[in-house]
């Protein structure tokens, strides 16, 4: 009796666990459907920037500037919460393996997310521990926090020594965490002019440019901010998922053995009113 009993309290164990790794899952579903709507968004607003630096370019080629002497900024993307799996240990992966390769450069390294700040608190090289973003509603507000850093970084040397900013993460469609550095519009196709008169701007183009510039940087961590979260809920799902199969597994197994328990209690009182009927059945003496 005792180790059915215990089996029964084991199962109500599960069975809570259950409805809480439910809700999470739901959860993440929620923010995934959420996060793919923010996304969609974002890749157009940056598209129609690189499409309005393009025109520009194409009438004035010769502002962007040639890469010379940069401060680095390393900028690790993690999680902010936990039960994503390996999420965060591949992004510490990979800024092990990149600073190796980069050994001389000085960078300054910009850690977000709770939980990959906790993996790397011994690492010496990290220069400031950022909160992440739980949900897609509080990507704004760190990203405000990020930009302000770099915007006071800047200030320091804003022409003697430009940021190079280099982001670590999880992107969609990728199968491990991307070290991509951000260089506004230097990569962009060189296509023909679409117009036959360059822009009438109110600024002069390399101020008109500069801004320009700043206005894709903030959209483009929009997108990528976005992207990390994206991948952290849908590795937490397949965490859920996991575990949720996991438990439905032990859970039959403990089931089966309730149930086997069950049967020889049954068959042992079987035995025991037999056995009394028995008893009564003798004539005395």
């Amino acid at each position: 009796m005792s180790k059915r009993r215990e089996l029964e309290r084991e199962l109500q164990a599960f069975g809570e666990i259950r409805e809480i790794l439910g809700a999470m899952k739901n959860l993440a579903l929620m923010e995934m459907a959420k996060l793919t709507r923010f996304i969609s968004t974002q890749q157009r607003v940056v598209e129609g920037i690189e499409t309005v630096a393009a025109d520009l370019l194409s009438f004035y080629p010769e502002m962007p500037a040639a890469p010379g002497k940069a401060r680095h900024v390393w900028l690790l993307i993690g999680s902010e919460r936990g039960f994503c799996g390996d999420f965060n240990e591949a992004v510490k992966s990979v800024f092990n393996a990149y600073g190796k390769r980069f050994a001389t450069e000085e960078a300054i390294v910009i850690a977000v997310g709770y939980r990959l700040s906790s993996k790397l608190a011994d690492d010496n090289r990290v220069t400031t521990h950022l909160a992440g973003a739980s949900v897609v509603e509080e990507v704004e507000s760190v990203l405000t926090r990020v930009m302000e850093m770099l915007a006071a970084l800047q200030t320091e040397h804003p022409a003697l020594c430009p940021l190079c900013l280099t982001l670590f993460s999880h992107r969609l469609d990728e199968t491990q965490v991307q070290a991509l550095v951000l260089e506004p519009f230097r990569r962009l196709e060189k296509k023909p002019a679409r117009f036959a008169y360059a822009p009438l701007l109110n600024l002069s183009p390399p101020a008109f440019f500069a801004g320009l510039a700043e206005h894709y940087l903030f959209a483009k961590l929009h997108e990528l901010f976005y992207s990390s979260l994206m991948v952290e809920n849908q590795r937490r799902l397949q965490h859920m998922e996991n575990a949720l199969h996991r438990i439905e597994q032990e859970s039959s197994r403990l089931l089966l053995r309730r149930n086997s328990l069950r049967q020889e209690e049954i068959t042992e009182e079987i035995e025991v009113l037999l056995l009394s009927a028995e008893a009564l059945q003798r004539p005395t003496r």
